[in-house]
């Protein structure tokens, strides 16, 4: 007579939170039955059933030879559960040893947000098209080590100053300071050691109707060769209506000069789709961009932008006059601009970008309290493996911030901030879909 495994009552539901906290995907409840159902049990043919404890010990005899979580692929959708909190888990180790973690929150629509303390910045964003696909659309890697050795600024929080200082050098309450060059003979993106290359100090916050992760960084007196001892706080949201909101604040012990954003690289098709974004459409709230003379530095000049092809006033596809770029500008040509953004009144969070991929339908609108936007439609991205194999224009970028080189130009919007000043600025990245194709 065949015998089959007896289960106490109740325990098919045991949840695996209580029991199993340490399992990726695990369902006691899954397991047991299919046991009871589909093993018959010859060792003890005088008993009906066979002890709890002896159920007990197969159970966790097959939790132990579940596989260890595995970091969550920049291409692959989260798993986390809808509206749940942070889920935290390790993202590998960069220079001097330090650790590095990962960031996971879904919202309840089921879009999701990864970041990481390695330099604050975005790993990933699944986000849906017209027909419900989830697909991730941010440029990213799976791990920090990856990170480490790329060189287009994928998704981080860059600082000191975005964007480029002139010569490595600003003068400010009549003392010249220089900075580490490089670009050539410009201080770009903080330097060679900017907010990127930092592990930041991290921790989750929760609102209503939205789930985020606060970072910390304090950056010494004469690092990257800044005056002033500066402490940067930012903080991603993740909200149910499908926002990536990031909120920046920083304050500093002496007088010294800041300009922070995001330089996340956005390819609504999909990151991973090989598929170009000159098919995008873009539209800027902007009719002026800044003239810029040799390194990418601006003259000082705003320039309309109405009837050339610098001209996103009106909606058309990135690609459409792209190719007068290459007549126009040094190689390689394409985007790479700090346009001048309409503002009724300044520091008001407004909309700065609308882009939209017309195949998938799926559609961001970009919204800033900061005077301008950089659109930068990776021209130099080549394909090199270091920097994930991303061709030429296989995303672009909308760095909102404050004018490039403004500590060498008093008539810019200024960038001075000073002891017992706060510096806060917000940039929201709105995601939905247009249901027309």
């Amino acid at each position: 007579m065949r015998h089959r495994v007896g289960i106490p009552r109740g325990l098919n539901r045991i949840r695996p939170s209580r029991c199993l906290p340490c399992l990726p995907d695990f369902r006691t409840a899954d397991i047991i039955p299919a046991m009871t159902t589909a093993i018959p049990i010859r060792l003890f043919p005088r008993q009906r059933t066979v002890g709890w404890r002896f159920c007990l010990f197969l159970v966790f005899g097959l939790a132990l030879a579940v596989p260890a979580t595995h970091l969550v692929c920049a291409d692959q959708t989260p798993t986390a559960s809808k509206g749940s909190r942070v889920k935290k888990q390790s993202f590998g180790k960069v220079p001097d040893n330090l650790e590095t973690h990962l960031f996971t929150f879904v919202n309840k629509n089921g879009v999701s947000l990864q970041v990481t303390d390695y330099g604050a910045r975005i790993v990933a964003v699944h986000v849906p098209d017209r027909a419900g696909r989830l697909e991730n659309v941010n440029l990213g890697f799976d791990s920090a080590e990856k990170y480490i050795a790329h060189t287009a600024y994928f998704g981080c929080t860059t600082g000191r100053f975005a964007n480029r200082i002139g010569k490595g050098r600003f003068v400010l309450d009549g003392k010249e300071f220089k900075l580490a060059t490089n670009n050539g003979a410009e201080h770009l993106h903080g330097g060679k050691k900017g907010f990127d290359r930092q592990v930041w100090a991290s921790e989750e916050v929760t609102a209503a109707g939205a789930t985020g992760v606060k970072f910390t960084h304090v950056s010494p007196d004469g690092d990257e060769g800044y005056p002033g001892e500066l402490t940067t706080v930012v903080t991603y949201w993740l909200t149910d209506e499908s926002e990536v909101k990031i909120e920046y604040a920083a304050t500093t012990k002496q007088p010294t000069v800041l300009n922070l954003t995001n330089h996340a690289y956005w390819n609504l098709a999909g990151a991973n789709s090989g598929k170009d974004v000159l098919k995008h459409t873009l539209r800027l709230e902007s009719d002026e961009f800044l003239s810029v003379g040799e390194g990418m530095i601006p003259t000082g000049k705003k320039t309309a932008t109405a009837g050339t092809f610098m001209d996103f006033s009106k909606t058309h596809a990135i690609g459409s006059r792209i190719e007068e770029t290459h007549k126009a500008f040094d190689p390689p040509g394409g985007y790479d601009h700090c346009y001048v953004l309409r503002k009724p009144k300044a520091g008001a969070l407004t909309l700065a970008a609308r882009v939209e991929d017309p195949e998938s339908g799926r559609l961001m609108e970009v919204f800033t309290t900061e005077p301008a936007v950089q659109f930068y439609s990776a021209n130099f991205l080549d394909g090199a493996p270091e920097n994930g194999g991303h061709k030429k224009h296989g995303a672009l970028c909308l760095e909102t911030q404050h004018y490039p080189d403004s500590p060498n130009r008093p008539e810019f919007p200024t960038t001075v901030l000073r002891p017992g000043e706060r510096y806060t600025q917000t940039t929201v990245y709105k995601f939905s879909v247009n249901s027309q194709p």
